[in-house]
């Protein structure tokens, strides 16, 4: 079976069926989403994609709360501060001419997909917001990169940038 439709099978079917059993084990639910992140990634680790339209989609609470400026409408209006890894990211996707945005929820990076019309994305977000998305963006290829929440959900989360620089290498054609 083609790794693509393996890949569906896992969003379309097994997620949905862990979510399902994940309502008697409380506490359990973000397990189930981790692992069908990693299974996915994995899936399209091995369709191999290699593109130049490489979108990286981000959470809006990678920016530091104490931020003066909300960069939902235009990552670029960022001041470069560096008390947030968002300067990180702005530099990375620049270097790799990848398209960038941030988004505030599902509805905003749907529309977001939509209108960018990636060949694949990189997107970081918390266990739930990247299960959905896996799920309403297939058959798009999408690396899942989880968010560190030190501070709790939604408020000054982190991302490893290195997972983020092997995730573009990985598309990246050569």
């Amino acid at each position: 079976m083609p790794y693509k439709m393996l890949r569906g099978m896992v969003l379309r079917v097994l997620y949905p069926v862990l979510m399902f059993i994940s309502a008697f084990f409380k506490g359990r639910k973000e397990v189930f989403q981790r692992f069908v992140i990693n299974l996915n990634n994995r899936l399209v680790k091995k369709e191999n994609i290699k593109t130049k339209k490489i979108l990286l989609l981000l959470p809006h609470c990678l920016q530091t709360d104490e931020c003066t400026i909300r960069l939902t409408h235009n990552i670029y209006n960022c001041e470069r501060c560096g008390r947030c890894e968002i300067k990180d990211l702005i530099e990375i996707a620049d270097e790799n001419e990848l398209n960038l945005f941030v988004a505030t929820g599902g509805t905003i990076a749907r529309k977001i997909v939509s209108e960018a019309k990636p060949e694949a994305i990189i997107a970081v977000a918390c266990e739930r917001d990247l299960s959905h998305g896996l799920v309403d963006t297939y058959p798009i290829p999408v690396l899942g990169i989880s968010n560190k929440r030190p501070f709790g959900p939604c408020l000054n989360t982190q991302v490893d940038l290195a997972e983020v620089r092997d995730a573009i290498n990985f598309f990246s054609k050569d």
